[in-house]
C-alpha cells in the first residue's frame, strides 16, 4: 500500500469512496436522509474544491496496486495554532482491519510533525465506532461538541487530540 498527495482531479474517487464508506460507517447512527443529506453537502464538487482552494485542507489518497482504497483530509495551523486537523480519515469496507487506516493515520502525524504541529485534533460521532480506532492510535477524549449542519441536523461529536 502506498500513500500519495490527492489534488482537484481526485474528487470523484474521494467522492466514491465516501459513498460507498459512510452507509457502513453511519447506518445506524443516521437517518437515511441526514446521511444523504451530508453525503451530499460535504462531497459535493464545490465542497470538496472550497475545501482544497479555500480551506487549504490537504488531501490523501491511500493505493494498493493503483486501486484508491480510502482518503483523508487534513489541515495544518488550524485555526492559526500549532494544530494539525484531521478533518476524514475513510477506508472501503474491504481494506480495513490490513493495517491501511494506521498508514494514513501515520503519513498525516508526520507531515504534522514537519509542519510543527504539537497536536492533531479531531472530531468524531459520539456514537461512531471509530472512536476505538482514535484511541487506539493515542487519541483522547477533550469535549463534546454539537455542530448545526442545517436542516434540523445535528452532528453530536466527541472532540479528540493526540500530542505529538
Amino acid at each position: 500500500m502506498t500513500v500519495r498527495q490527492a489534488n482537484e482531479a481526485d474528487f470523484a474517487t474521494i467522492r466514491d469512496i465516501a459513498f460507498k464508506t459512510w452507509p457502513e460507517a453511519y447506518g445506524e447512527i443516521l437517518s437515511p436522509d441526514q446521511l444523504q443529506y451530508m453525503l451530499h453537502a460535504f462531497y459535493s464538487d464545490a465542497a470538496l474544491f472550497e475545501n482544497y482552494t479555500k480551506k487549504h485542507h490537504r488531501f490523501l489518497l491511500l493505493l494498493e496496486n493503483e486501486e484508491a482504497l480510502g482518503f483523508a483530509s487534513y489541515e495544518h495551523h488550524y485555526q492559526s495554532l500549532p494544530v494539525t486537523r484531521l478533518h476524514k480519515i475513510y477506508l472501503l469496507p474491504q481494506s480495513q482491519g490490513k493495517g491501511a487506516g494506521k498508514l494514513l493515520m501515520e503519513t498525516v502525524e508526520k507531515r504534522a510533525v514537519a509542519n510543527g504541529s504539537k497536536v492533531i485534533s479531531l472530531n468524531v460521532n459520539r456514537f461512531n465506532k471509530a472512536q476505538i480506532f482514535y484511541r487506539k492510535h493515542g487519541f483522547e477524549i477533550v469535549g463534546e461538541e454539537d455542530i448545526d449542519i442545517g436542516r434540523g441536523y445535528l452532528m453530536e461529536d466527541f472532540k479528540m487530540e493526540k500530542k505529538i
